[in-house]
């Protein structure tokens, strides 16, 4: 039996609007805080009015949530599209207003791909060249705003001259420019590490704006003037901040049309269309994996609902309206339950933008510009490159020869031109000419069987990689929920990445409805990194090689007569029973240590797992190893968090829906000081935690233990633990059993 602490999903539409309206709108103001300081750079540095990107926001609220096909994602102007902005401003007279026309028509695009259902085409990039693409708009968002942090200005207008240009201007750095954009960065980077409430009840971008007021205050930017720093002058004034006009409805524009009939006009459409279209539904997609209650998005209508709204903003001079999947996992990561959370969000900034209009003048262009450098960074942050090389070699090279090309043309040559290096590299490792390469992708002959027993079986043969994507799909949408499912990739010659992130996709939902999905087949494949997503290639059997810690785990296994198994097990899904995997999606477990409790008749297993904390641009990888008890009856539900763990490590700590929060005991204050102690049913938690079993975790370090009440998940280092860590993981599991209270429980 299996308990999902979130098992009941929120009503849709009005009902659920009624029924969650606290949530969201108190989710919807924490993003607000993050969108509008966001909103702002981003229409900066497209070299727009700030108010375009603000308006783009507000429209992403209140027009996109009644079209669109997700539930949680937040809509809005992105700093993906900022390259695509620059370029057709450059390649259209430098005049915004065919550039508004650009964007209309691109909405329209998106608008009717959505109608026609030809959403499921985005699947056909493959991951790496998104994230090539991604990387390289970061690098471009950084060399055109790190001057704006300096207060310095480049000539070139090359991507690479701009960031060369930043050596050759230091001397010319303006100190009190610079020290705003540094108190803003460093902000940015040691938000997370802040502990204090007060400070992390305010978004990192919002306290990046707050923090930059005294400085202009302080130095007079509203009157042009020169100060002195070491005997040079430096100028201040009006033209470092931002420029809002006292009507904000005076920064209304309508697009021209009047190159409709250009090259250089569709050149821009399309750019548009690809990048907002791709980077929206790869958005809908990630935030599915974080909704706590495993909805899915319909991405024919998600598409749709953005095109509108993108025509919308585009007619009154706003940006291209996108899923936006920061703002998105902050929307998450708050709590809110339904799509009225992105409705809110943009009330909240029409109130911002009418009560807060003097303030948002006063903003320094510099305070931006950290805000900007900070985002480009984490799109090509040396992160990204490693979980890139962590999913194998050459899934680096797919990302680093896109970012490269586009970075030295531009971006739908650093698409097709990603693609194409793809493809070259795949037909070299599968090892098959060019035409026999392809036909092994679109006449394989992969088909599903249903078998006697009702499982169905599901045979792919040849190429499969991700121009497969969309006939995989096919296959696998008539396969019934709840039934048993085998995936045979024994005849494939290749499976790439984006197969194997469908195919786990597909388990992970298939899962969720009461199936069963195994995979077998690949024993005969090689890849260049264990990760479950990586590319494989068909070859003879090679034996694996085995780490000294698998050889002590297994030693320990025979010495106790438990079972050891070193591979990678794809079956992840009761770990997602637990509250902590709600949102934090699992991409592998492996090193799995299983035994029986025969004292108290409890199943336990101690394993390797890593997991993501956000998504595609907000992505944070981490490992552990954590520990599973099967209990021999049912426990209250309940969370306990070392005090402060998880304020400082991730965003926040997410209670349970309608949990009155910490659970304290004031005759424990020892522990009610160290420990979070969080659940529903507060009467049955505190008969559960007797003096006896509070002093026992009151002796012991633990970070992290939760019941979903048919078992324990345990957990203390976010590090995989070494051969005698497990052993003590193990120690203190065993030993809590006994001090549990099972009496009276069911």
């Amino acid at each position: 039996m299996t308990m999902n602490i979130n098992n009941k999903i929120p009503a849709t539409g009005f009902k659920g609007l009624k029924e969650n309206w606290r949530n969201d709108v108190s989710a919807a103001l924490s993003v607000s805080l993050v969108a509008l300081p966001l909103a702002l750079g981003i229409a900066v540095a497209s070299e727009v009015s700030p108010m375009a990107g603000v308006l783009s926001a507000i429209i992403g609220g209140v027009v996109t949530t009644f079209f669109r096909g997700g539930h949680l994602a937040i809509n809005g102007p992105a700093a993906g599209l900022i390259a695509v902005i620059l370029g057709g401003l450059v390649v259209l007279d430098g005049n915004i207003n065919y550039v508004l026309a650009a964007i209309v028509i691109s909405g329209a695009i998106q608008t009717l791909l959505g109608f026609l259902k030809l959403g499921r085409f985005a699947k056909l990039l493959p991951s790496s060249v998104l994230h090539g693409i991604l990387a390289a708009i970061g690098v471009i968002i950084i060399s055109k705003q790190i001057h704006y942090t300096l207060g310095t200005k480049s000539s070139s207008e090359s991507t690479i001259g701009t960031l060369l240009d930043v050596f050759y201007k230091l001397p010319e750095i303006n100190p009190f420019v610079f020290l705003i954009a540094l108190s803003g960065i460093l902000m940015l980077v040691f938000y997370k590490k802040i502990k204090y409430k007060f400070i992390r009840i305010i978004p990192a971008p919002m306290w990046v704006l707050l923090l930059a007021l005294p400085f202009v205050f302080g130095f007079d930017f509203f009157n042009e003037h020169s100060l002195s720093f070491f005997d040079k002058d430096f100028s201040v004034g009006p033209h470092l901040l931002i420029n809002i006009p006292d009507n904000p409805l005076e920064s209304i524009m309508h697009p021209d049309f009047g190159m409709i009939n250009t090259f250089p006009f569709w050149l821009t459409v399309l750019s548009i269309t690809m990048i907002a279209s791709v980077e929206t539904l790869a958005s809908a997609r990630a935030v599915d994996k974080l909704d706590p209650y495993r909805r899915t998005t319909n991405l024919n209508k998600d598409l749709v609902g953005v095109g509108l709204s993108t025509m919308v903003s585009g007619a009154l001079g706003g940006l291209p309206i996108i899923t936006v999947i920061v703002r998105s996992t902050v929307n998450i990561n708050s709590n809110a339950k339904t799509k009225w959370s992105n409705f809110y969000h943009g009330v909240f900034l029409i109130l911002f933008v009418l009560i807060f209009a003097p303030v948002l003048r006063s903003i320094p262009l510099a305070a931006l510009a950290a805000i900007l450098v900070h985002t480009g960074y984490k799109l090509a942050s040396p992160k990204v490159f490693k979980h890139a090389y962590d999913q194998g070699v050459e899934q680096l090279l797919f990302l680093s020869s896109t970012l490269l090309i586009t970075l030295f043309t531009d971006l739908l040559y650093g698409i097709f031109g990603g693609i194409l290096i793809t493809l070259t590299l795949q037909m070299l490792l599968a090892k098959v000419g060019f035409l026999r390469f392809f036909k092994m992708i679109y006449t394989s002959g992969s088909k599903v069987y249903h078998l006697e027993n009702g499982t169905y079986s599901v045979k792919l043969k040849g190429i499969a990689n991700f121009l497969y994507a969309l006939k995989l799909d096919k296959l696998l949408k008539d396969i019934p929920n709840g039934s048993n499912v085998i995936i045979d990739l024994s005849q494939t010659r290749l499976v790439d990445l984006s197969i194997m992130e469908n195919i786990i996709d597909f388990k992970r939902v298939h899962d969720d409805f009461g199936g069963k999905v195994s995979l077998i087949g690949l024993d005969n494949h090689v890849a260049s990194t264990n990760h479950n997503r990586a590319l494989k290639i068909a070859t003879s059997r090679i034996k694996k090689r085995i780490s000294k810690r698998q050889i002590l785990l297994q030693k320990l296994a025979n010495i106790n007569g438990w079972s050891f198994e070193r591979n990678v097990d794809w079956n992840t899904s009761y770990l997602r029973n637990f509250h902590f995997f709600d949102s934090r999606p699992i991409e592998m477990k492996s090193n799995s240590l299983q035994g029986l409790d025969s004292e108290n008749n409890a199943h336990w297993e101690i394993a390797d797992i890593v997991f993501d904390e956000g998504a595609l641009q907000a992505l944070e990888v981490y490992k552990t190893t954590v520990q599973v008890i099967r209990l021999p009856k049912l426990i209250p539900k309940f969370i306990v968090d070392k005090e402060g763990l998880f304020d400082t490590i991730f965003n926040r700590v997410k209670v349970f829906s309608g949990s009155s929060g910490d659970i304290n005991f004031k005759k424990n204050k020892g522990f009610s000081n160290k420990f979070l102690l969080r659940g529903e049913e507060e009467a049955e938690i505190r008969e559960f935690f007797t003096d006896d079993l509070i002093q026992f975790l009151e002796d012991n370090e633990i970070h992290h233990i939760e019941s979903n009440g048919e078992a324990l998940m345990i957990f203390k280092y976010l590090h995989i633990a070494k051969t005698d860590e497990v052993q003590n993981m193990l120690t203190f599991g065993l030993n809590l059993l006994k001090h549990m209270n099972f009496k009276g429980n069911l």
